[in-house]
């Protein structure tokens, strides 16, 4: 009778702790389990987020911008320096010190939210029976009335660049590094390889990114992500090779030379470190029984309906073991609509309005179609943007770098997506999912009052633009 619960959570990542805090504010008998050990062997949760992904990836942004900003463009605000140095250790050791505090965090709101932990690896067996077996090898069974798999992802890795875990590392490994390498490489111009790219390019690091689509950013709106590449590029160094298949790899000593082909032939390139950037993949490997009902996508994907429920009934999966983008507040909500669906309540997520961001110098952010897709479509639209050196604000912060794109239904005017590539835009970004959670229209915000001067004032001269109307800039001339 212990061990049994109305809802039993396998991982601890921001899909699976936010839906077993959830649900057991919802009244329900609640447990989650979870594997992860840190680096003093004891149980930790957050998932990738927290200990390897998210947060120490955006804790070493922050430190490395610092760092940049100090050494490029204080002058610009007339702030000397008479002498600037790295200190690599510290700077990691700030990383730790933020993702134990998280990490603590976590563990202390599932305890006082009455969420039941257990330490070990889960496996859903037949009839809704989790398995848990700890580092020991002792097996704890878990009877539930409901089960939802929060398994998350793992990096995947390529045949020509097996992991070492010293000179050949995935995106974890790329978090430790002890000292700035002199030459490094990353495969992978994609949300991951940019900002891990980014963070070592800032501290003096030679960057070579290879990327094997010809298109960069193929999944963001193309005018920001050609303003991207050129910023990337020419203003911060980075050397993003588009075309560039990885053919294979070779380490000796402490360096790898890297072999690759691309428009002109085949290619290689020494480096001292190189970072496996290539996507990542749903873990699910001793997650499931053969006998447990729950069926996986072609694409290794655990399969669900739109509720997430799997082929098997009270089972549920969420967060990046599922159909859409990988993202951590994709996951987030939806453990908060499955906890409440399991509850009895009517809930649903809109798909449509998740943000995607990627967190380098500047931002780039987008929500909703871009205008290829409406294109693609077939959809009428109407776009307008508004660049940030137009901007009174980017202008006092040295910052004027991107813009604002808003696109909107010709017919309805309704919001379709909204696109930023520029300062803050992680944070500007929210401006258009609510807009579009709320099936705002372009005139909605023209009709707005924003605060002069910020930076959202660009989302406001943006929609203006949809129309032809911005105050700020010069409009389009009508044919």
């Amino acid at each position: 009778m212990a061990n049994q619960f109305d809802v039993v959570v396998i991982g601890s990542g921001p899909a699976g702790y936010v839906a077993a805090i959830k649900a057991a504010q919802l009244g329900l008998n609640t447990a989650i389990v979870e594997k992860w050990r840190n680096k003093e062997d004891k149980a930790v949760y957050g998932g990738t987020c927290l200990n390897v992904g998210c947060i120490p990836s955006k804790a070493l942004l922050e430190s490395s911008e610092h760092y940049h900003k100090a050494e490029t463009s204080f002058k610009d605000h007339g702030i000397g320096l008479k002498s600037l140095t790295i200190d690599v250790k510290g700077m990691l050791a700030r990383k730790d010190g933020i993702v134990k505090n998280l990490t603590t965090g976590v563990a202390g709101l599932l305890k006082s939210n009455g969420v039941k932990s257990f330490e070990g690896s889960g496996k859903l067996t037949a009839g809704k029976v989790v398995e848990v077996t700890d580092k020991d090898g002792k097996v704890t069974k878990l009877e539930a009335k409901n089960v939802i798999l929060a398994s998350g992802s793992v990096p995947v890795e390529i045949p020509p660049t097996p992991t070492d875990g010293d000179v050949i590392v995935d995106s974890t490994g790329a978090l430790e590094f002890t000292e700035v390498p002199k030459r490094l490489g990353v495969i992978g111009a994609g949300v991951i390889g940019l900002e891990l790219g980014s963070v070592w390019g800032r501290l003096g690091s030679d960057v070579v990114v290879l990327e094997a689509q010809d298109t960069f950013l193929a999944a963001a709106d193309q005018a920001l992500a050609k303003a991207a590449f050129k910023s990337f590029t020419k203003d911060q160094g980075l050397d993003i090779r588009l075309g560039a298949r990885v053919t294979g790899s070779e380490v000796k000593g402490k360096k790898v030379t890297v072999k690759f082909t691309d428009s002109e032939g085949e290619k290689s390139e020494v480096f001292d470190k190189l970072i496996v950037c290539v996507g990542r993949r749903p873990f699910t490997e001793g997650l499931l029984s053969d006998d447990c009902d729950v069926q996986l996508d072609e694409r290794g994907f655990i399969f669900v309906d739109d509720s997430c429920l799997t082929t098997a009934p009270g089972v549920y999966a969420i967060g990046d073991v599922v159909r859409g983008p990988m993202l951590a507040h994709k996951g987030s909500e939806e453990g908060i609509m499955v906890a409440e669906i399991i509850a009895g309540h009517k809930a649903q997520m809109n798909y449509d309005a998740v943000p995607n961001v990627i967190y380098t110098n500047p931002e780039m952010a987008w929500v909703g179609k871009t205008e290829e897709e409406v294109k693609a479509e077939g959809i009428k639209y109407k776009a307008g943007s508004f660049p940030f050196a137009a901007s009174g604000r980017a202008m006092a912060a040295h910052e004027t770098t991107g813009m604002v794109k808003i696109i909107a239904d010709e017919e309805t005017d309704r919001i379709l997506g909204m696109h930023v590539f520029g300062l803050h835009a992680s944070e500007i970004i929210a401006q258009g999912v609510i807009a579009m959670e709320f099936g705002s229209s372009a005139e909605d915000l023209q009709l707005m009052c924003f605060a002069h001067p910020t930076l959202s004032e660009a989302v406001h001269e943006a929609a203006l633009a949809v129309d032809n109307k911005a105050i700020h800039v010069a409009n389009r001339k009508k044919r």
